[in-house]
């Protein structure tokens, strides 16, 4: 016979041996059975309201998952500092820029006493010239030591020198420049707000302290000279300044000395030496440090040999060996001297000029 719990007809083939249900290792525990979307009605209920056997109960309330509480605090997050950015931008507006003065030039020749001195050697020139001892090309340009101000910094006070170096070089001794072949490698320095004057300057020249060419560069008429040397002697300074809380100034005293000879004369023909002193003053704002460019707002030039009855505007036109001028001018003016010249046209005096 089979015991109290297994079935009339014994346990079945292949069943759990003691008739243990396969099933009873599973607890229904009171949160499960809470859990259950099906319910029994009690018998009472189903004798008074003829009820199904079974209800759906309405499903358990429970709080927000972790994954949706992180999502509606990331969105109240990024709605709070979309508000707090549109009360606090943290960008400040960048300040008005202060107009660009255009650029004031003077450009004074400077006419020989007598022929001018020439030589078949340029060397020989220079060795004999107030120009010895200048060194050759940007090397006549060193940068000074330099000193953060109260409102910039070394490295801005170092890119306003910089500009302004690279400046006189690209004017003053880029042979395509003073040969009159280019002027964009000194035009792309120039702050935005002063390329009408200095393209206005090239398409219209006019001697009014404004447009002329030869105020913004060295360049000399390819008809009347060329290149005897091309190892030009500089010698001169630069010097950096802060003006107030947004600009820079540079100041740039530099002497330029050009062995020169006629157009297609060939090496064998004399050279002689044209000398050019330009005083160049630079200003440079927040914007102009960042793009690496210049407003030039002074330009003092002397140069010479020339005669005073050449238009110096647009080209300067040297007098070279053996030369004289048709016009002279009044008192001599050394352009190596440290002063600075008053008059319209000068005199070049003898002791700027090579001793052969």
């Amino acid at each position: 016979m089979g015991g109290p719990g297994d079935p009339p007809e014994g346990t079945p083939e292949g069943g759990p041996a003691g008739g243990e249900d396969e099933y009873r290792s599973v607890v229904f525990d009171e949160s499960f059975v809470r859990a259950a979307r099906l319910q029994e009605f009690s018998a009472q209920e189903r004798i008074a309201d003829h009820a199904p056997a079974v209800r759906r109960r309405p499903p358990l309330r429970r709080g927000l998952s972790r994954q949706a509480l992180i999502l509606v605090l990331l969105i109240a997050v990024a709605f709070g500092t979309a508000i707090y950015m549109g009360v606090r931008h943290p960008y400040q507006t960048p300040a008005a820029r202060t107009p660009v003065e255009p650029l004031r030039m003077t450009v004074i020749p400077l006419a020989p006493q007598g022929k001018v001195p020439g030589h078949t050697d340029p060397e020989y020139l220079y060795a004999h010239s107030p120009a010895a001892q200048f060194r050759v090309g940007a090397e006549g340009i060193p940068l000074p030591a330099s000193r953060r101000t109260a409102h910039f910094s070394d490295s801005q006070v170092v890119a306003a020198l910089t500009t302004a170096k690279d400046y006189l070089v690209r004017s003053s001794l880029y042979p395509e420049v003073i040969t009159g072949r280019q002027i964009r490698p000194v035009r792309v320095l120039l702050d935005t707000d002063q390329l009408d004057q200095f393209d206005q300057s090239f398409d219209h020249p006019a001697a009014d302290g404004r447009h002329a060419p030869t105020g913004w560069l060295v360049r000399f008429d390819p008809a009347d000279a060329e290149l005897a040397d091309s190892r030009i002697r500089v010698q001169g300074s630069l010097q950096a300044a802060e003006t107030d809380s947004s600009t820079l100034e540079v100041t740039a005293d530099h002497t330029f000395v050009y062995a020169l000879r006629a157009a297609g004369a060939g090496e064998e023909a004399e050279a002689s030496l044209f000398t050019v002193r330009r005083e160049l003053h630079f200003r440079f704002d927040r914007e102009d440090l960042r793009l690496h460019t210049a407003q030039l707002v002074v330009s003092y030039v002397q140069a010479g040999p020339l005669s005073c009855a050449e238009d110096s505007t647009s080209r300067l036109h040297p007098l070279l060996a053996g030369q004289t001028a048709k016009a002279g001018g009044p008192a001599g003016t050394d352009p190596y001297a440290t002063g600075s010249a008053t008059a319209l046209c000068g005199s070049l005096a003898t002791s700027a000029e090579p001793k052969v």
